[in-house]
């Protein structure tokens, strides 16, 4: 059975009205485009497939705005969102999360799922694709940490994408500044700064894989070089 993977990015405690998640979701959305064509044409959830084939969005900020703040998306001051993309059942990708929250207990995310199957898991899984995500990512909703990796590597690590982000490596990763600086890591490692925002890093520009022992040994050396950096470590309240 073939892996499958998933980016997700992660912030505690920034209070933030609806408004300004859905100003963020329309950028990070904007940004997904010229990525992959598919990410050019959003619907909403619906019961199945061909229903909600018929729920086209425009993602821009003031329908979102519209979205985030009906009732179904809605939780005391968090906002939720779950958008999907592609042109048949088989080949969907789609990004979920919820945003605005100023809880200390239960991170504000956002997450890209992928798929795995046919020309566009073939198009999404890659280096350059999924560094793009992160990057979008980073720049849209300025997360804490972020990461994309596949499932199989979290089990093989024993962790929880949700209840443990900012803990652990992945095929990409992203360290906001205020974490700490980002030590010399080792080839094929690549490492990318964004000004004001945080740094990139992206472990081997091949389709990571824990079924490659070769990229299971790096990954374990890079966690242990960020470990000892300190930037290994649980989220905190935004602004801490």
């Amino acid at each position: 059975m073939s892996e499958t993977y998933y980016a997700g990015c992660y912030w505690l405690a920034r209070l933030e009205p609806v408004e300004a998640c859905a100003q963020r979701l329309a950028s990070f959305i904007q940004q997904l485009g010229p990525l992959e064509p598919t990410w050019n044409r959003w619907h909403q959830a619906a019961a199945n497939f061909e229903k909600a084939r018929k729920r086209q969005i425009q993602p821009d900020e003031a329908t979102l705005a519209k979205l985030m703040k009906s009732k179904a998306h809605r939780f005391m001051d968090r906002s939720s969102f779950w958008l999907w993309a592609g042109d048949n059942e088989e080949e969907t990708s789609g990004t979920h999360g919820f945003c605005g929250s100023a809880s200390p207990h239960s991170p504000s995310v956002c997450v890209v799922t992928t798929g795995s199957r046919g020309s566009v898991g073939e198009r999404l899984l890659t280096a350059p694709v999924l560094t793009g995500v992160m990057r979008a990512m980073a720049l849209a909703w300025e997360p804490e940490v972020g990461i994309a990796t596949s499932h199989a590597h979290l089990e093989q690590l024993k962790v929880d994408q949700f209840s443990s982000p900012g803990t652990f490596v992945g095929w990409v990763m992203y360290f906001a500044d205020f974490r700490g600086p980002v030590p010399p890591l080792p080839a094929p490692v690549q490492v990318e700064h964004l000004p004001d925002r945080g740094t990139l890093i992206t472990l081997t520009p091949e389709k990571f894989t824990v079924s490659n022992p070769a990229h299971v040994a790096l990954a374990a050396d890079v966690h242990a070089r960020l470990q000892d950096a300190g930037l290994l470590r649980p989220l905190r309240p935004w602004g801490t």
